[in-house]
């Protein structure tokens, strides 16, 4: 069975930006953005992350372009997700989806999966996964909050994110 791969990894230590600053949008949720490239646990030979990917124009981390991943093939795709938030006492829960189309382009936003976790002590390290169809011209995001009290959305720093998608392209059908 064939399978493609795009593994995203973002770091604060590694990328020396610090920690991944939150901005929420109309949906409560923060897109998750990765630099281009690979480097460290980064792999993309498919291109499923390239910055020309969706617009006339290259896209520049850490623009709302550089959280998305374009599917190179139609088939059954298995969706992963790391996320380390900083430790914070605000938020009471946090929350991660996957999510086709996050910016709207084209298909239209659709949230595959939501989860949903309580607070733990401490800084905040999750992990997620999800499985769907996947379609070239669809893009992929992982989108994140964190919520306090009366549902507030906490801008919690990442510290920490990957984002994998392995599209297995040899579905057979009955």
């Amino acid at each position: 069975m064939s399978v493609t791969i795009c593994s995203l990894l973002w770091d604060a230590n590694r990328h020396g930006a610090g920690t991944q600053r939150i901005s929420y949008g109309s949906d409560g949720y923060h897109l998750v953005r990765f630099p281009y490239g690979e480097s460290d646990e980064s792999y993309d030979p498919w291109r499923m992350h390239d910055p020309a990917n969706g617009a006339g124009s290259a896209s520049a981390f850490p623009d709302a372009r550089s959280g998305l991943i374009w599917p190179s093939h139609e088939g059954w795709g298995v969706l992963s997700a790391m996320v380390f938030w900083a430790a914070d006492s605000r938020p009471n829960e946090y929350r991660a989806r996957f999510v086709r189309d996050p910016l709207n382009t084209g298909s239209g936003y659709d949230s595959t999966a939501t989860t949903d976790t309580w607070k733990t002590g401490g800084g905040q390290y999750k992990t997620y996964m999800w499985q769907i169809f996947v379609h070239p011209g669809t893009p992929l995001g992982l989108k994140i909050s964190a919520r306090g009290s009366g549902d507030t959305k906490v801008p919690v720093p990442l510290t920490h994110a990957q984002f994998k998608l392995a599209v297995h392209t040899d579905v057979k059908r009955p």
